[in-house]
């Protein structure tokens, strides 16, 4: 059983450790120090499993699996060092599927992995599909890739769906150039930053009341693009 697990904890050498145990026994892996840096990935990139350290700088395990729920379905497992049965259960409850005390044994962290992604193997791919979007008079349905406004169903493209989509999933947050790139036309993309610019114009021709003064997306000049949720 191969896949693809996120691991995060603030101590570099467990995360070498662990990662070169879990690279060895198949798994492709991808490391994080912070809760902050865990929810940019999940976002960017789900993983199949995330092993979670409860006690991380800043954001902390609980607050980043709180935060990864609303991006995804996907099966977490807390790495704890705090004996207190209080952090655990409550990580249980906010949706983790199982917890590993540290220190733990390497063959105790790949039983448990094998068996949350056998438990998540029997999800549905409706279950893992990212949620519906309301956002005031406007709603995305990632499933069935429509927009509406008020009702109204918007004729969009793949790249325009997916450009709005990815803007109106954070509110408020401004979102460079790069960034949406990178979420849109993927990490890979070697062409020119101008066909951002082009697809937001079409998509406010789309979905804007008047494009030319935009209230849904909204240009932070220097910086990129946010999405607004509008009401008329």
């Amino acid at each position: 059983m191969t896949g693809h697990i996120l691991l995060v904890d603030d101590d570099a050498l467990m995360r070498r450790g662990l990662a070169f145990s879990l690279e060895q026994a198949g798994y492709q892996v991808t490391t994080a120090a912070t809760g902050e840096d865990a929810v940019d990935i999940v976002r960017r990139t789900p993983p199949d499993v995330v092993l979670l350290d409860i006690g991380l700088p800043g954001m902390d395990g609980l607050d980043a699996l709180r935060h990864i729920r609303e991006e995804r379905e996907l099966p977490v497992i807390f790495l704890t060092a705090r004996r207190r049965e209080l952090d655990e259960i409550v990580g249980l409850e906010l949706g983790a599927d199982d917890y590993i005390t540290k220190p733990f044994n390497v063959d105790v962290v790949l039983a448990r992995i094998k068996a949350v992604l056998r438990r998540s193997e029997g999800e549905t791919a409706v279950s893992r599909a990212p949620k519906p979007l309301t956002a005031g008079d406007l709603s995305i349905d990632p499933q069935a890739h429509t927009v509406m406004i008020a009702g109204r169903e918007i004729d969009l493209t793949p790249r325009e769906f997916d450009l709005l989509h990815a803007l109106a999933q954070e509110p408020g947050r401004v979102q460079s150039i790069d960034d949406l790139l990178a979420q849109v036309w993927g990490a890979e993309f070697t062409g020119e930053p101008q066909v951002v610019y082009v697809h937001i114009r079409w998509l406010r021709k789309k979905i804007e009341e008047d494009p030319k003064n935009p209230q849904r997306i909204v240009t932070v000049h220097g910086v990129g693009y946010k999405f607004e949720a509008h009401k008329p």
